[in-house]
């Protein structure tokens, strides 16, 4: 799993800015200009006398511009999430019983901890600092140092629990995101809805035209971004999910396929 927290920056920034081309793009070509000629048409209508019905077509509902923010940062979400699941498939892809290559029936003395060290040092970088040739190689070192199982069992842990806080830590941006996309929502509702306080008297005088377009611009806003909320949410909670299993199972590794297999000698028990 990528540590480089410049790497992770440059990342997010370049996904940031990926997706704010990718949709206004869209917006600029597809989304608003179909808006605009439906709206002119339902205000034409209007104006003629007839009675129409409101659409609340796609085009219509996302058209604005708290919709198109709220898209934006939904897409960069989605981004940092592919990339984290990436990162993740790269950690489960080595979890593997022959990792470690320590025969059935073998005991590993804390003089032969050096001889599997060098094993899992051999590895290539990107390998060697994923998560589970981490925790191995560090348990190793302390079984050599201390001739304690005990210690070494602790040492895993402690590397699970801090890899795991590290990834919850990793999630603070896009729980933020999931945070702003609804209030930017909210923002959206409230500029309807000052809209349509402001255009009152014309809707008293008949015209309600103005009115109408206002309060749709307050309720399409919040529901384009709570919508956009929940699928976010989901797959959020779905990664936490992923990345627990992918800490229990280094965890679990460890235990079936390394402590068993410690043994200390007689004069290091005493």
């Amino acid at each position: 799993m990528n540590l480089n927290p410049k790497s992770d920056f440059v990342y997010q920034m370049f996904a940031l800015i990926i997706s704010i081309i990718i949709v206004h793009t869209i917006y600029v070509t597809v989304i608003r200009p179909r808006a605009n000629v439906q709206l002119e048409a339902q205000a034409a209508r209007f104006a003629a006398g007839e009675l129409v019905d409101v659409e609340r077509s796609f085009y219509i509902i996302v058209h604005d511009p708290e919709q198109e923010t709220c898209t934006i940062l939904a897409l960069w979400c989605l981004a940092i999430i592919v990339r984290k699941y990436k990162n993740g498939w790269d950690e489960r892809k080595i979890i593997k019983p022959d990792l470690l290559e320590v025969a059935p029936g073998t005991s590993i003395l804390p003089e032969d901890s050096r001889k599997y060290s060098r094993a899992l040092q051999a590895l290539p970088e990107i390998e060697r600092d994923l998560l589970l040739p981490r925790t191995l190689l560090t348990a190793l070192q302390r079984f050599g140092t201390t001739r304690n199982i005990q210690d070494v069992s602790h040492a895993i842990q402690d590397i699970c629990d801090s890899e795991w806080n590290r990834l919850d830590s990793d999630l603070s941006l896009i729980r933020f995101c999931t945070w702003v996309i609804p209030a930017i929502g909210f923002i959206g509702t409230v500029r309807g809805i000052g809209n349509a306080l402001i255009q009152a008297q014309r809707a008293v005088m008949g015209d309600i035209v103005g009115v109408t377009v206002s309060l749709g611009v307050a309720f399409n806003a919040t529901l384009c971004a709570l919508v956009l909320a929940i699928i976010i949410n989901f797959l959020l909670h779905q990664l936490q999910q992923f990345q627990e299993r992918l800490v229990l199972d280094t965890r679990r590794y460890c235990d079936v396929n390394l402590i068993p297999y410690l043994q200390m000698r007689q004069n290091d028990q005493r």
